[in-house]
């Protein structure tokens, strides 16, 4: 190559190239001649993996660069300095692959004294073979044992005086030799100085950091990682001694919880009062280990929230355990203080539970998560709309057939060998499946559907599917059902109605409203419903019942109490007052409003707390301080509207509204409660030791400990969703071809 590369360079001098092209040609024959010297062995030793090429220009084919390519992983660089770019790439550990070669033998010290060098060349010249120069050792040599003696070969890949190392045990020798001259050097220097050394705080603070971090993934990585020997090399190499997965499982682990422990029971304290969440009551079958837990969170009035516990529930668990197991946690938090707790937000699988407690505690507003009721609606919809029935059953029915007739199914072969990305089978609910309490499965054999629409429609068209519906009398209405334009306005009218409700129970989970938000959500649903209706041609009245009664199932008094006392709700009216939304509620509602406050309060003050009501609703807020309240800026993440300061409708009733006595006690009490119970969703793979380690005091102990640690600092980012969805964005979603199959709802609706 290089004798090409050379006539290459003289022809364009030859046919008068300018004064750069020269340049470029004599530098890149200068660095020609130094590698070829160097592999003599009178250079540098890098100039064995790197090579200098010629760039020329694609229009002009005149010469413009020189690089330097590693014939170890074939990257390139620049040619301005061959010593550094040796350092960065090769010393350094750029290269992936040139730690797996060993030095050149040149750069190696020599295995014997000078006495057995010699006693070697006598051994030479006796067998009849020339003996080696003294500028290499006998370990240069290719040892070739296919004849009676030993000869010397010359490796010719690179250039004729070249030589390539070659032991018995073949390549994987040449990492065991650089491993003895190693100890060889350490032996004739064993006092040799390494290089600077961390200080004592240096190696503290690294160590707490990794601390921290392996903490924080909460069994993602696991104990023995921390003694893998690739984990120990890299401490090494920045200057880190080995750590002890003992010290990390015991007195580390202890300090990192003690101290998070403090800090969440410090807030606690600070706080006059709180409400509990609990998340995990309402799987009985602990299909996924994050079913299994139970994780208690405590809301403070500030907005915070502080992680207290998870408890391994292991199954099905009777109400009354769950009532007990509150009112435990309820002490435990709270130090006896009971009053302190004034409210607990859990799955609706236990409301019996929340509605005993609060029954028994007058101060308390116990709710049903609002997070489970739009998701219980979807199952509603499922059992008692009749379309669901229609469309899952036709779903099924063509996804059965696609996945189980093989002739059928290599359709979907044929069309990725014409370059149509298609992710696999359609996706169909395990025959176990109780899609009346899960309709999580329906919903992704209803996207499938979708997807493949146009792949469906062609398939059906074609003559060897024709054949099939000869004999096949499933295939032949299933072929009528994928050209029927009603049956995809069907699926596109409950897939819609379907993704509409659970991507509002996302926006629900994600944002975490207060109860004071709970009625203009739902009112927004009936409204999107309606409309939904409307589009699809669907009759009202049966869908508006199965929407009314998931309503008055999930509400609770303390959401229209908490609408009127909130002053972002305020309207303002014609004389310029900003006023409490009453005419937006129900008379059963006002009534549950009058009910609930005087509930709230002791029975001398009910009569007091209802004047001030009546004051309230007659007079309001302020109006400079109502639109101080109500003032709102667009969040940089979503882009979407939204209040400034969510905690000046609670501080508006501490500080401004001071001669409300009675009905302010309520109002800072309400206006914090969240609406939901999912203020921590995760799956930590350290959740599977809690099920393993059910049966040991000591290793449960651990576990718990480490979960605490995790949540602690999830809250602390305020990362209340699952950050491992995040890991789906390194694998992007792909492709051109995939704009055909999102085509398909233009294409069904104008047909």
């Amino acid at each position: 190559m290089a004798s090409i590369n050379a006539n290459a360079g003289a022809d364009v001098s030859s046919s008068g190239e300018d004064g750069a092209a020269k340049a470029v040609n004599k530098r890149y024959e200068g660095l020609l001649t130094v590698r070829s010297k160097a592999i003599n062995g009178k250079g540098a030793w890098y100039w064995n993996h790197l090579e200098p090429i010629l760039v020329r220009d694609p229009e002009t084919k005149l010469p413009k660069a020189v690089k330097l390519r590693c014939n170890l992983c074939e990257a390139s660089f620049s040619a301005s300095n061959p010593s550094r770019t040796a350092t960065e790439h090769l010393k350094r550990g750029t290269c992936s692959n040139f730690g797996s070669v060993a030095r050149p033998v040149s750069q190696l010290p020599p295995l014997a004294s000078p006495s057995s060098q010699n006693h070697r060349k006598r051994g030479f010249k006796q067998a009849g073979i020339p003996s080696p120069s003294p500028s290499s050792s006998f370990a240069a040599g290719v040892l070739d044992s296919t004849e009676m003696g030993y000869s010397m070969v010359t490796n010719t890949g690179l250039t004729q005086h070249q030589h390539q190392l070659v032991l018995s045990g073949g390549k994987e020798d040449l990492g065991a030799l650089a491993k003895l001259e190693d100890s060889v050097k350490k032996l004739k220097s064993p006092k040799s100085s390494p290089g600077p050394a961390l200080s004592k705080d240096q190696v503290d603070s690294a160590f707490n950091l990794l601390a921290e971090w392996f903490y924080e993934s909460c069994g993602s990585v696991s104990f023995s990682s921390l003694e893998h020997p690739k984990f120990k090399d890299f401490l090494s190499h920045v200057g880190l001694p080995a750590v002890s997965r003992k010290y990390f499982a015991g007195a580390k682990l202890d300090s990192k919880f003690e101290q998070a422990r403090m800090e969440s029971e410090a807030r606690i304290r600070d706080a006059v009062f709180f409400q509990i969440a609990s998340d995990g009551w309402k799987n009985d079958n602990c299909r996924y280990v994050d079913d299994c837990m139970i994780k208690f969170t405590v809301n403070l009035p500030n907005g915070t929230c502080v992680f207290h516990k998870a408890v391994y529930k292991g199954g099905s668990l009777p109400s009354q355990y769950a009532e007990d197991v509150l009112w435990e946690t309820i002490r435990g938090i709270s130090g006896n203080v009971v009053h302190r707790c004034v409210g607990i937000v859990g799955d609706k699988y236990k409301a019996k539970a929340l509605k005993n407690l609060e029954n028994r505690n007058h101060w308390m507003v116990n709710l049903s998560c609002l997070f489970q009721g739009f998701m219980s609606l979807i199952k509603d919809f499922s059992r008692e709309l009749p379309l669901f029935k229609t469309v899952t059953d036709n779903c099924f029915k063509i996804a059965t057939l696609f996945n189980s007739t093989s002739q059928i199914r290599n359709h979907f072969l044929k069309f990725r060998s014409h370059g149509v990305e298609l992710p696999g089978l359609i996706r169909v609910p395990l025959p176990h499946c109780d899609l009346s309490k899960n309709s999580a499965p329906v919903f992704r054999m209803l996207e499938d559907v979708l997807s493949y629409a146009r792949i469906l429609q062609l398939i059906v068209l074609d003559d060897s599917y024709k054949t099939v519906c000869a004999e096949n009398l499933i295939a032949r209405e299933v072929a009528e059902l994928i050209q029927d334009v009603g049956f995809w306005n069907d699926v596109e009218a409950v897939h819609s109605l379907v993704k509409m409700i659970k991507d509002m129970a996302e926006d629900v989970e994600a944002e975490r409203p207060l109860i004071g938000q709970c009625l203009p959500l739902w009112e927004a649903l009936k409204v999107k419903v309606k409309d939904w209706c409307v589009k699809f041609r669907i009759a009202e009245g049966t869908v508006e019942k199965i929407v009314e009664r998931r309503f008055k199932k999930n509400y609770h008094p303390a959401w229209s109490a908490a609408f009127v006392l909130d002053p972002l709700y305020l309207i303002r009216d014609t004389s310029g007052k900003y006023l409490p939304p009453f005419k937006c509620l129900t008379h059963e509602q006002e009534t549950d409003v009058d009910k609930l406050i005087t509930r709230l309060v002791s029975r001398e003050e009910a009569p007091i707390a209802l004047m001030e009501l009546m004051k309230w609703r007659s007079e309001g807020l302020d109006p400079l301080y109502a639109q101080a309240v109500q003032v709102k800026q667009r969040d940089p993440v979503t882009g979407r509207m939204k209040i400034a300061n969510p905690q000046s409708s609670r501080l508006v009733w501490e500080t401004c509204l001071k001669e409300f006595k009675s009905l302010g006690k309520v109002a800072v009490r309400l206006l914090f409660l969240h609406a939901t119970s999912c203020g921590l969703k995760c799956n930590w793979p350290s959740m599977r030791w809690v099920c393993s380690q059910g049966h040991s005091r000591v290793g449960l102990d651990r576990v718990q400990r480490m979960i605490f640690l995790a949540a602690h600092a999830k809250l602390e980012r305020h990362a209340f969703l699952n950050e491992e969805d995040k890991d789906t964005e390194v694998f992007p979603m792909a492709s051109g071809e995939d704009n055909m199959l999102n085509e398909v709802f233009v294409d069904a609706r104008s047909v």
